[in-house]
């Protein structure tokens, strides 16, 4: 296990890059009159991705109609678990929903549904994926056991020689990894090593909170069809699976194309002052990639989620407004000699990122 110890970033970097772009970024919403929180366009998704979500899962509950359709339902299921994910889940943890607190408890409260746990998420991601992007042993989403490896730093094993093969059916157990084990280790080694965050919960609410939830999820996904509407089992089972698998596969080539991919810097903290090379900001724009940024439809399912860069400088700014604030971000990189990593189609990123595979599947010299 790498050394837990948290790094620091240098500041030899100047600052002004990131005062120069966080000046122009505040211009712009005094400037258009707007929040920089969620506005009706997200709102009016919210409702969308929520009916994704619902809807198939109530026809499949309620309607007598064939098992085929009923499993393609419960694929739709899973393509609105993602978007929930990706555009609500998202934005209320960030607190970049609304200006109100209480709607983004709520709305990040949607994790629940997704199998998930707000505290869990918020310090992986929030906390260590924000912060220490990229960053391995300290960034959690580059850590995939013995199975992936997606850094040059991470141990390299023979059967990673293949990785680039196997790893697409691997991405689509990411959510039901959530449900089954993943929170449990997670707060386990979360409260071994006291990491938390502002109105984090006491260690015993949390396991109660954690306990809760399973069982109402549980009791939503399998027990209800099961035992109130009489479904088969193992069909229910299939819907299950087949739910789960879409929304992780999405979620999880969503992710990965942002940060494992060849233009993202893998950094270590320099091995005796713990130091990172660069500063915040600039770290964020090195270990970032963006994809499809001209793509409506990416844009508006992904939640702007193919807009990294913007994300990972402005995380506390709703995703609606990354392709508006994007074209600064682009401007005052360039002006400060600074990289901006971008595919230009989802397709490109995808192979790049395939391709990374095969690379860190290599044995190293």
């Amino acid at each position: 296990m790498p050394d837990r110890v948290l790094p620091k970033f240098s500041r030899k970097d100047s600052q002004e890059f990131f005062q120069t772009l966080n000046k122009r970024v505040n211009k712009y919403f005094k400037d258009h009159k707007i929040s920089k929180t969620g506005n009706w366009r997200l709102y009016t998704k919210t409702i969308v991705m929520f009916s994704l979500l619902f809807t198939p899962y109530f026809l499949i509950l309620l309607l007598d109609i064939n098992d085929w359709f009923k499993l393609l339902l419960a694929v739709l299921t899973g393509i609105g678990m993602a978007g929930v994910g990706m555009n609500v889940m998202h934005d209320g943890n960030h607190g970049s929903f609304s200006k109100y607190k209480w709607v983004n408890t709520i709305m990040g409260s949607s994790i629940y549904i997704l199998a998930g746990n707000v505290f869990n998420w918020k310090v992986q991601h929030n906390v260590l994926h924000h912060t220490y992007t990229n960053v391995h042993g300290h960034d959690e989403d580059l850590e995939a056991g013995r199975i992936l490896r997606f850094s040059k730093h991470a141990e390299w094993m023979p059967h990673h020689r293949f990785q680039h093969l196997y790893s697409v059916l691997l991405y689509g157990l990411l959510t039901i990894n959530w449900a089954i084990f993943t929170d449990f280790q997670q707060l386990l080694r979360y409260q071994k090593r006291n990491l938390s965050y502002a109105n984090s919960k006491s260690e015993r609410l949390q396991w109660i909170g954690l306990i809760l939830a399973k069982i109402v999820y549980w009791g939503t996904w399998i027990v209800l069809p099961i035992f109130v509407f009489n479904i088969v089992w193992w069909k229910v089972i299939i819907g299950f699976v087949a739910m789960h698998y879409t929304a992780g596969l999405i979620l999880s080539l969503v992710f990965q194309l942002a940060h494992v991919m060849d233009d993202a810097e893998m950094p270590v903290p320099d091995k005796k002052t713990g130091v990172l090379k660069n500063s915040w900001a600039i770290h964020q724009l090195l270990t970032t990639v963006n994809f499809s940024t001209k793509n409506k439809i990416v844009n508006w399912f992904t939640g702007g989620l193919n807009h990294q860069i913007e994300h990972h400088i402005f995380p506390h700014i709703s995703h609606v407004h990354y392709t508006k604030i994007s074209e600064i971000v682009k401007k005052t990189a360039k002006e400060f000699n600074l990289p901006y990593n971008e595919y230009k189609t989802t397709r490109s990123a995808i192979l790049s990122h395939f391709k990374y595979l095969k690379q860190m599947g290599v044995q190293p010299a």
